[in-house]
């Protein structure tokens, strides 16, 4: 038997027992993404490109969950690793069904170039709906617990995550190819680097991607830094760039001068695998003396190591059973109604919420998200067997009379391209008079906010100009509420919108997936009552932001945020009332009372933040725990919340983390503890002085 077939081995062992049996010519060719067979090895060709941020991604039907920024709208990181598991089972029943019928091609492999756990710094940029939001700890959890599902916790991996984009990086999409993101050694390691660090050391990720830009002069997938930070956190497993990255080192950044110095520098830095084509350089830059035949094993040793311990050389792993039924299976679209369910953000509501059947005759589903499935998708998604839109739920559960209009294009003056300017307005105007109620659709998608030059967007979208609606949808709007008719606005976004309107309810619907209609229509008519948390800052105009490109933290995120706030992170209303009482410490744990005062059942967050005295502090008390709970009418619990050693540290202007103060402020409530925050939930958060 070959060395490499030998299971009693460590994957290490059997990696390097595999490669000594390659030529240089061999080896090299194992660092494409796109890596050919090397048949005399017994050694299938293998794309190492797949998606799966919320359900297996661009190979066919599968199931969708909600957009990565709706999920960490739970503050639920078990649902968030039931998602993932979920999503690592129909990868594998996927996989297995594709390799006996050969097919090797890209997005139908074992390894996820997901979760992004960068950290969505400013709202304007366009790819912020795939992260967990603003808050490097929210950030973590939720990024751990996707990893956990994805790889599962048996001798083989499931499938292998991926921790992307390492890591000073969030926009601007216009110049990420060229962009130098500059960050003080504060800002890093308080703000960029916690979640990749505790995604490689707690969760063991198996695959790291760098960025785009450069980070204080450093391309990002060749940073002496950077990489220095994978080593001293013992990362162990392999190292891809992101897409066409490395040839942006010669083109764009202008650090080198062609692509065989790209290459180069890429691989002796420590990139196993070039999402790209500048590798195909790699033997010329062997012959040039630029790179040793050493930098070369060692990289596709750590390949090799990866596709070791997903089992793809042995004969039979616990995984190749997953059957194809599993795939889109009404079990598993229950989990993405459920997360669809707990990630909807209840802003406003005058009392109108829940709606009271007995009451309604007609209602009007109104806006260019009605009934729109990209609406639903968000970014590298895949397909579902059955999409339920936000009118189809509404039909499905209403009995009686829906009428619907379009009432504008979603960011264009007209609907019908031979028509004059405002060409469905008076349409949804004539079916708000003739309701009793308005449910308005509005919003964004992937269109309009999503990434540059993605291959899976064809409009070729990135970031934002402003935080306001598009002018066809805020003139809907405005024509709308003038009718007087009771408006709960539905907004589909992946990130913070000011509406600029006074609707009677407001819920924010993210980008919920294929469930998303269902979801909707149930906490519309009150037989789920909304208890997602806003995982970032709603402010009130870009206008008040920093510059796009200023990477400093100063007057971003909740924790630095100083005004031009207009929805706090961590808030969200649900349709009962909940009192949180008795807060207690003992040995990094909390203790808190919470009672459901209300008539209805919920489904709370407690949150807990933390604040030293110290200059080293951040501006305001950070996130260090949460829990969600359920509660019946009445009911109280008492809840038992953890706190990391991590949340008791601080970072200097040099970047080093250490415990400044001897002295801490607990908070405890289901929200920060904020004024704003105070005055819309009407309630205020517990606080407790104690030391570690």
């Amino acid at each position: 038997m070959k060395k490499y077939l030998d299971q009693t081995l460590t994957p290490q062992q059997r990696a390097e027992a595999l490669v000594s049996e390659m030529t240089t010519e061999e080896m090299a060719s194992q660092l494409r993404y796109d890596a050919p067979a090397i048949e005399r090895l017994g050694i299938p060709a293998y794309n190492w490109w797949n998606e799966a941020l919320h359900g297996l991604a661009r190979s066919g039907i599968a199931t969708m969950f909600p957009q990565a920024i709706a999920l960490a709208a739970m503050f639920d990181p078990d649902l968030v690793q039931q998602a993932a598991e979920i999503t690592a089972d129909e990868t594998r029943a996927k996989y297995n069904a594709y390799l006996a019928h050969g097919d090797h091609d890209i997005y139908k492999g074992l390894t996820l170039w997901a979760p992004n756990i960068n950290i969505f710094r400013d709202p304007r940029w366009g790819r912020g709906h795939e992260t967990y939001g603003e808050d490097p700890f929210l950030t973590a959890e939720n990024g751990k617990a996707y990893v956990k599902g994805l790889q599962g916790q048996g001798p083989v991996l499931k499938t292998a995550a991926c921790a992307k984009h390492f890591a000073v990086h969030s926009g601007p999409e216009s110049l990420r190819h060229e962009f130098n993101a500059e960050a003080t050694p504060k800002d890093i390691e308080e703000t960029y680097l916690p979640a990749f660090e505790a995604l490689i050391k707690e969760a063991h990720v198996e695959g790291v991607m760098g960025a785009y830009n450069c980070v204080n002069g450093e391309p990002s997938c060749a940073s002496d830094f950077l990489m220095g930070k994978l080593r001293e956190w013992n990362f162990d497993g392999y190292f891809v760039s992101d897409c066409w990255a490395i040839q942006d080192f010669h083109q764009n950044h202008k650090i080198t001068s062609t692509p065989i110095e790209s290459a180069a520098m890429a691989l002796k830095a420590g990139c196993d695998v070039n999402c790209g084509c500048t590798y195909a350089y790699l033997l010329t830059a062997l012959e040039e003396g630029k790179i040793t035949e050493e930098d070369i094993r060692a990289a596709c040793t750590h390949l090799m190591r990866t596709r070791i311990k997903l089992g793809m050389f042995d004969q039979q792993t616990e995984y190749d059973n997953i059957p194809y039924a599993t795939v889109a299976s009404p079990e598993h679209k229950s989990v993405s109604l459920q997360c669809a369910e707990r990630s909807m953000v209840l802003l406003k509501n005058n009392g109108i919420l829940p709606l009271d059947e007995t009451k309604l005759k007609t209602i009007a589903v109104i806006g260019p998200n009605a009934d729109s499935r990209i609406a639903l998708e968000g970014n590298y998604c895949g397909t579902a067997d059955r999409y339920t839109t936000f009118l189809t739920g509404i039909q499905d559960r209403f009995a009686g009379r829906v009428i619907y209009a379009e009432g504008c294009h979603l960011y264009k003056d007209r609907s019908s391209g031979l028509a004059l300017a405002g060409d469905r307005y008076a349409e949804a105007l004539t079916a708000a008079e003739n309701a009793d109620l308005v449910i308005l659709c509005v919003g964004l998608d992937a269109t309009i906010e999503g990434e540059e030059g993605d291959t899976g967007n064809e409009f070729s979208s990135g970031d934002k100009n402003d935080l306001r609606l598009p002018e066809s949808q805020r003139i809907l709007v405005d024509r709308i509420l003038q009718t007087a008719k009771p408006t709960v606005i539905v907004c589909a976004a992946g990130s913070s919108i000011n509406i600029e309107a006074d609707p009677d309810a407001l819920i924010h619907a993210w980008y919920p997936g294929s469930e998303g209609g269902k979801a909707l229509a149930e906490i519309l008519f009150g037989d789920v009552s909304p208890s997602g948390k806003l995982p970032v800052t709603f402010y009130e105009t870009a206008e008040k932001l920093p510059d796009f490109t200023d990477y400093s933290m100063q007057n971003r995120t909740y924790r630095y945020a100083k005004d031009n706030i207009l929805y706090p992170f961590g808030y969200g209303l649900t349709y009962s009332k909940t009192e949180c009482t008795d807060l207690q410490y003992q040995n990094k744990t909390a203790r808190i009372t919470v009672t459901n005062t209300g008539k209805v059942p919920c489904e709370e967050v407690v949150q807990l933040y933390i604040k030293d005295a110290s200059q080293w502090s951040p501006l305001n008390p950070s996130l260090c725990g949460f829990r969600r709970i359920a509660l019946n009418a009445g009911e109280q619990k008492t809840v038992e919340i953890p706190i990391p050693e991590k949340a008791f540290t601080s970072v200097n202007a040099n970047g080093e983390r250490k415990i400044f103060s001897d002295t801490f402020t607990l908070y405890a409530g289901t929200h920060q503890p904020d004024p704003l925050s105070e005055t819309l939930t009407g309630t205020k958060c517990l606080t407790l002085e104690i030391t570690p």
